[in-house]
């Protein structure tokens, strides 16, 4: 019996020896596991935060697929400047193709005839229902609509460019009605209508 005990000593050791070396080669890379995992989860987060933010960016983008508002005929509660409107809803709209003097901007002066294009939009529209309508950006980086805007079957921002009170202005790729526009504006010129009777401006637009 001694014997077979004595014999049975060296599997013990060869065992207790084969598990230790076992145990070093697996707990010294456990932590490190933990760690690289703990990273691989951090860096999914980021990527998740990130494209979290690049989607909200992407729902403000200028060239949307899908309308701010849907409504083709809209009440008309405020004349902000020339070629700025509010709409029901509280919705700020920038007429598209044309500009007109400044007279809100924050850090611009009021400009030349700028009261004048404001007063005569509010004579247009302030009140009115209007007819939008669309043409490839819904947006502007100021997160205001763009749109062209009828006034029964006048286009009051063609109104606006051939009776002197703002000019031509093109915004590709939102150019429908750029034809229009540059030919009210020449009409404008050639009449000396609103601010050109006194201010001529260049021929660069």
């Amino acid at each position: 019996m001694e014997i077979k005990k004595l014999s049975s000593i060296p599997t013990i050791v060869v065992l207790v020896a084969i598990i230790s070396a076992l145990a070093m080669l697996i707990l010294p890379q456990s932590p490190y596991r933990i760690v690289n995992r703990h990273q691989i989860d951090q860096q999914l987060k980021n990527l998740q935060t990130e494209l979290t933010e690049t989607r909200n960016k992407l729902d403000k983008v200028m060239v949307s697929p899908v309308p701010v508002t849907t409504k083709e005929f809209v009440k008309v509660t405020k004349v902000i400047d020339g070629d700025t409107i509010e709409i029901e809803g509280g919705l700020r709209l920038r007429y598209i193709g044309i500009d007109t003097p400044e007279t809100v901007h924050p850090s611009k002066p009021v400009q030349y005839f700028g009261k004048e294009a404001s007063n005569k939009n509010t004579e247009l529209v302030e009140g009115k229902t209007v007819r939008l309508e669309r043409d490839i950006t819904e947006l502007d980086r100021y997160d205001r609509l763009l749109r062209y805007v009828w006034l029964g079957d006048a286009l009051v921002n063609e109104i606006l460019v051939k009776e002197g009170y703002a000019t031509s202005y093109s915004y590709p790729p939102d150019v429908k009605y750029q034809e229009r526009f540059v030919q009210a504006e020449r009409e404008a010129r050639e009449n000396k209508k609103g601010l050109w009777a006194s201010c001529p401006i260049s021929e660069e637009n």
